[in-house]
């Protein structure tokens, strides 16, 4: 608080240790990002860094697996969320809490100077700008179905309820915004946001529990085989192919811009490294089983989107019903993680340009 400007506040200052009271608090001075300003719990943390990391690129693992086979997909998810754990950790070290670089722009200033930290603001908007439109495409896609050339299929609503108003894209996006998204995107503490990121999470294991259902049923039904455990060098263009891999599995775990709002909120910084470890440990295992049941499902017809393996033209030859849980399941996951990624983007926005 302000010291007062009374008589009181004149006394006030007159004790031994005044000097060294701040005028403001850390969190006012660092522009809201000081050391356990809030006190969030670990588990918060840990719900919210894994609805981070888990977005619209898990669709795309399966297709990966295709690519590397069983084992060097896992041995690659293993590796990419070791990489990004000590990546985590190097942020962490060098963010002085309490002073300037107590952002990740702040790190880049302090690193690379003011136009680093610019470049860094630039890139991370851009980046979640364009991830929040793909999603909403993917929520419409999903919802209400697409109309464009061969790839055109039917929405999850138009097949429950028939071809109706309230069923096409313009409405249900309006109605997701106003009365999903614009409550959640106005949250002022990311920790606010862990319950969503907990249905968030939990919406991704009912997808795998889902597919997993699927699995069962079209084995019974003596409609897929064993997925191949190595690439198939016979099936590839080039050996060069299997780096295309790469970028998707790596892709799937960038989570790095929101790791200095949720650790601002924490207690300590090894709070923020043991929650982003269990995330880390949590959605490799979500990505590796994801892969696994796509890949077992679907075999070599794996298309680069998995989910459009579920729509009623896959010839998986499981009941509609679940491919349409499926295919809801995620667009709801996709929902609750919106807000998320939209925190990020406002802290672009308003956050000061630190940097020499």
């Amino acid at each position: 608080m302000l010291p007062s400007s009374t008589g009181n506040g004149a006394k006030a200052t007159s004790g031994a240790g005044a000097s060294s009271e701040p005028l403001l608090p850390v969190e006012e001075r660092s522009g809201g990002h000081g050391s356990g300003a809030h006190g969030a719990s670990v588990s918060g943390a840990v719900f919210n860094v894994s609805t981070s990391i888990v977005g619209a690129g898990i669709m795309s693992i399966p297709a990966a697996m295709r690519v590397l086979g069983v084992v060097p997909a896992v041995l690659l998810i293993a590796a990419v969320a070791a990489l990004a754990n000590c990546s985590v950790e190097f942020l962490l070290r060098y963010s002085r809490w309490g002073g300037g670089a107590c952002t990740y722009a702040g790190v880049m200033g302090d690193a690379f100077g003011r136009a680093g930290a610019v470049l860094l603001n630039v890139c991370v908007a851009f980046t979640t700008l364009g991830t929040l439109v793909v999603y909403l495409i993917i929520i419409g896609d999903v919802m209400s179905g697409s109309a464009a050339g061969e790839d055109a299929h039917v929405g999850v609503l138009q097949d429950l309820f028939g071809a109706q108003w309230w069923t096409t894209r313009v409405v249900v996006l309006l109605v997701t915004a106003v009365v999903v998204l614009l409550p959640l995107v106005l949250r002022r503490r990311v920790d606010s946001l862990r319950y969503t990121s907990a249905v968030s999470i939990l919406l991704a294991v009912v997808f795998i529990l889902i597919s997993l259902g699927i699995a069962i049923f079209a084995i019974f039904k003596g409609n897929v085989k064993m997925p191949r455990m190595f690439p198939d060098f016979s099936r590839l263009s080039s050996p060069f192919e299997l780096f295309t891999a790469v970028p998707v599995i790596v892709f799937a775990f960038t989570f790095h811009f929101n790791v200095h709002p949720i650790r601002a909120e924490l207690e300590t910084s090894s709070d923020m490294v043991a929650a982003v470890r269990i995330s880390l440990v949590l959605c490799s295992a979500i990505y590796a089983a994801v892969g696994f049941f796509g890949f077992l499902l679907f075999g070599e017809a794996t298309m680069a989107d998995v989910l459009v393996n579920f729509d009623q033209s896959s010839g998986a030859g499981v009941p509609q019903v679940l491919n349409d849980l499926a295919r809801l399941s995620y667009a709801l996951h996709l929902v609750l993680v919106f807000p998320l990624l939209n925190f990020s983007l406002r802290l672009r926005r308003r956050a000061p340009v630190p940097g020499r």
